[in-house]
């Protein structure tokens, strides 16, 4: 069996239901899980400022990954304080907004007032708003979903969408993929086999979580009110996300020439890697639910 397989399987049996358990721990706003979102932040921010390094002049390293962890720190902060003090979820993101703009500020302080020329300012600002959105900003919606009435529903069925739609797109592409492989040049592996698999990953998922907790069967509670189609169309939305979230890493390290963001996880690469599709799809997922779902 090779390391590919292998890692693929440990996944499956050990890394995914440990994501769930991480979820089902709701205690303090899910103070764990935002503990490890924080962690995977600053590692995430650390490995793409290293892909950028091949390429940029970039700010001090320190002060990029403070600033993009600042971010989390700050989403990590507001759920503690909401478990004893009247915070609601608008306020959280308020506060949130505010620490992305606020690194942002600081950012262009940094280069304003740490430099004697300035020919490489454009680069070190573009780099390092760069890593304070897409790590810093990007990653917040999943952690912003910890505060829905219905969390762990929502992030169940968030979380399997993209590890269906990454585990389906890698097993078609393994048994079906080898002769349509190439249409994306980012990431000359990948296969329309796989594509499709990916698409019908997160389908599947939307089904599964319509049936589980929609209004008709009533298994528990009821959340996702109205058709199944509605879950199936986000699904669908949700699986291109993925899959682009995959794609425009892949942009970053070719572009860096790198194979892997890190070494982290075995079999995988980096923590980058690993949160790539997320990272992408958070934001999207976030707003589609919350105009489809209003009691959730």
């Amino acid at each position: 069996m090779n390391s590919k397989v292998l890692s693929r399987l440990c996944i499956f049996f050990f890394g995914f239901p440990l994501v769930i358990a991480l979820i089902l721990l709701k205690q303090y706003n899910h103070i764990v899980l935002h503990t490890v979102i924080t962690a995977a932040s600053f590692l995430a921010s650390a490995e793409l400022y290293n892909i950028f390094s091949h390429n940029f002049k970039l700010q001090n390293k320190g002060v990029v990954i403070v600033l993009s962890g600042l971010i989390h720190l700050t989403m990590l902060a507001s759920a503690l304080c909401a478990c004893f003090f009247d915070i609601t979820p608008e306020n959280i993101n308020t506060f949130v907004t505010a620490a992305y703009i606020g690194a942002i500020l600081i950012c262009l302080g940094w280069e304003v007032f740490s430099q004697n020329s300035f020919e490489d300012s454009n680069s070190h600002i573009v780099t390092s708003i760069t890593i304070i959105t897409y790590i810093g900003y990007l990653f917040t919606f999943l952690s912003r979903m910890t505060f829905f009435e219905h969390s762990r529903e929502i992030l169940i069925m968030f979380l399997t969408m993209v590890f269906l739609c990454d585990s389906l797109a890698w097993f078609f592409g393994v048994l079906f993929g080898k002769n349509n492989k190439g249409f994306i040049k980012a990431s000359p592996n990948k296969s329309i086999a796989g594509f499709i698999g990916g698409i019908l990953g997160s389908i599947l998922s939307g089904a599964i979580c319509w049936y589980l907790w929609n209004a008709e069967t009533g298994i528990q509670n009821h959340i996702f009110e109205g058709s199944i189609v509605k879950l199936i169309c986000l699904g669908a939305v949700m699986s291109l996300c993925s899959i682009t979230g995959d794609l425009a890493e892949s942009v970053f390290k070719r572009s860096g020439d790198c194979k892997d963001s890190g070494t982290i996880v075995p079999g995988r690469g980096g923590i980058l890697d690993s949160i790539d599709s997320i990272i992408f799809s958070a934001p999207v997922f976030y707003f589609i639910i919350t105009h489809l779902y209003q009691g959730l």
